[in-house]
């Protein structure tokens, strides 16, 4: 995995040094101008123009077991609803100017599309969610998608999910990832209450016991406890990182697929940026092991994306302050 320029990240960080500000006084915005100058390969960065978020949706078999406060067929209603502009991410999506596409992959219903792999996936606490050959299905599907927008012109990508029962899946995947018990994992995804968070926890340990040595296998783990949405989203990430396009990453989904990349092909996180903290915990545990500091922490729990896009300007400030803010030397005179 080819790295970010680590001479233009060096430069970066001699401009950032040299900006008529009071050192360190930029904090996050100022380390966040010099990743995206070391992705670019230019000092000073460009703010990105181009961001396109790819939302990749489907169901999951173990929402039919008490995991979530909403039903399964929220999630093909809210394909709609998205197609039609009118989600939460939508908003900001527009407010932003950020381009949103959603990918059917595994909506359990009569849809079909080449890129759709399969109706819904298998209840991971019962059955694997996928087969191999569907595991490498999903993963051509994030990979084509990837492709796809960077030929659009993408400069930065984000990652959205939409799937009733996606945050057990996630949890399931970070658990594996870092070898975490399900109790220190699983949060309260769309709300749930007590009685439905042990069930949840249950669910995931149940499939962590069942997948058992097959989590030392980042591919093997998708197949056994992932989907064939978070398998397509984490394919996407991947070849993002191996074309060299930075990703700002959104919520729980988003960081168990940027966890799984980089078990994949290490050095695939040194291209993302975190948009922000999600309230489950597995996302903050798995951002630890990445190194990712989360831009913002509102308490966001939507999903969709929103969060990383929700974060996009902070990206294109961090390039104008490392452009356009003057160098001390230039205001010294020659022989100060």
């Amino acid at each position: 995995m080819r790295a970010p320029d680590a001479v233009t990240r060096r430069s970066a960080e001699e401009r950032l040094a040299g900006l008529a500000v009071p050192p360190g006084s930029l904090g996050r915005l100022g380390e966040l101008g010099v990743w995206l100058a070391s992705c670019q390969g230019v000092v000073p960065p460009t703010a990105p123009a181009n961001v396109r978020l790819a939302i990749f949706a489907g169901d999951h078999g173990v929402a039919a077991y008490g995991v979530s406060a909403f039903p399964p067929a929220i999630t093909g209603a809210m394909v709609g609803t998205f197609r039609a502009g009118r989600a939460g991410v939508s908003a900001l999506a527009r407010a932003h100017d950020v381009a949103v596409r959603v990918i059917d992959v595994a909506v359990d219903d009569e849809t079909v599309g080449d890129l759709k792999v399969r109706r819904g996936s298998g209840p991971i606490h019962l059955e694997d969610a996928l087969s191999a050959a569907e595991t490498q299905h999903a993963l051509a599907v994030g990979e084509r998608v990837a492709h796809e927008e960077i030929a659009a012109g993408a400069d930065l990508l984000i990652s959205g999910d939409m799937g009733i029962g996606n945050t057990t899946v996630a949890a399931a995947l970070i658990a594996a990832g870092l070898g975490l018990p399900a109790g220190v994992v699983v949060g309260r995804g769309t709300g749930i209450d007590e009685s439905a968070l042990a069930g949840k926890t249950a669910v995931v340990d149940q499939a962590l016991r069942r997948a058992g040595d097959r989590v030392a296998h980042p591919v093997e783990t998708l197949t056994a406890l992932g989907s064939a949405d978070l398998a397509a989203a984490t394919s996407y990430l991947l070849t993002a990182a191996r074309a060299g396009v930075p990703v700002l990453l959104d919520g729980l989904m988003a960081v168990a697929c940027a966890l799984t990349a980089e078990r994949i092909e290490p050095g695939a996180a040194a291209w993302f940026a975190a948009g922000h903290r999600s309230t489950e915990p597995a996302q903050t545990l798995a951002l630890a092991r990445l190194g990712l500091e989360p831009l913002l922490d509102l308490g966001l729990r939507l999903g969709e994306g929103s969060g990383a896009v929700a974060a996009v300007p902070l990206v294109r400030a961090s390039a104008a302050l490392l452009s356009d803010v003057a160098l001390l030397a230039e205001l010294l005179p020659p022989d100060a």
